[in-house]
């Protein structure tokens, strides 16, 4: 079987984010969390990125709002809003390098990820940009997740799950979800897997054109 890398978008939230802390920790494996800057806003909110961080999960930037995918937003402030604000936000918890993901939509791969201008930042500031291969929908079907997870999981040699700690129900399953990957012989990974990486420490490294509105970016 192959390696999993599990990552969480959309929190840090009090009411969900310390049980899916407890259960990786119990669990022994690492995640990735990326959150949005609306919430890290909170200051009790932030403690829980700062105990994730503590705890050796893996810190990223997944925009301030989560309204508008960047792709799609005119604002001339965007990058700023989203990327920017949030970024200070998180502070020395970032992720060397930092990490951002960009927000889909539904989990949907497109040219509506980002922007001309969003790419320029990301690769100015030396960001790692980390999408994803595996959307089991938790927020849809907050039961059914665990098994299209796993199926999924068993048809590719390298997975990158994106989870929400931000859905009671849906996370009361992690633990079973992490259980069975086990039992199936997967791996549990931080790394993220090179095909979901398409720029690496400010540096384009995979073709962008799929990714980015209105623009053709060349691999580096």
């Amino acid at each position: 079987m192959g390696d999993v890398a599990l990552s969480f978008d959309n929190g840090p939230d009090p009411a969900v984010t310390p049980h899916v802390l407890d259960v990786l920790a119990h669990r022994g494996v690492r995640a990735s969390f990326f959150v949005l800057g609306k919430n890290i806003a909170s200051a009790d909110r932030k403690k829980l990125t700062e105990r994730a961080a503590a705890e050796r999960h893996r810190i990223g930037n997944h925009s301030f709002t989560h309204r508008v995918p960047l792709g799609n937003d005119t604002g001339s402030d965007a990058v700023e809003r989203e990327i920017a604000a949030t970024e200070r936000l998180l502070g020395a918890l970032a992720e060397n390098p930092k990490l951002f993901r960009p927000f889909g939509g539904g989990g949907k791969i497109g040219p509506h990820l980002l922007s001309p201008a969003a790419v320029d930042h990301l690769i100015a500031n030396q960001y790692t940009c980390v999408l994803w291969n595996c959307v089991p929908e938790d927020w849809i079907d907050q039961d059914a997740w665990v098994d299209r997870a796993l199926a999924d999981a068993a048809s590719k040699p390298e997975t990158l799950v994106v989870m929400h700690d931000v859905l009671p129900r849906a996370m009361s399953h992690l633990d079973r979800f992490i259980g069975s990957l086990l039992d199936a012989g997967h791996r549990i990974v931080a790394e993220f897997p090179a095909a979901c990486v398409p720029i690496e420490r400010g540096r384009v490294v995979r073709d962008m054109s799929g990714f980015v509105a209105g623009a053709d970016v060349a691999t580096a």
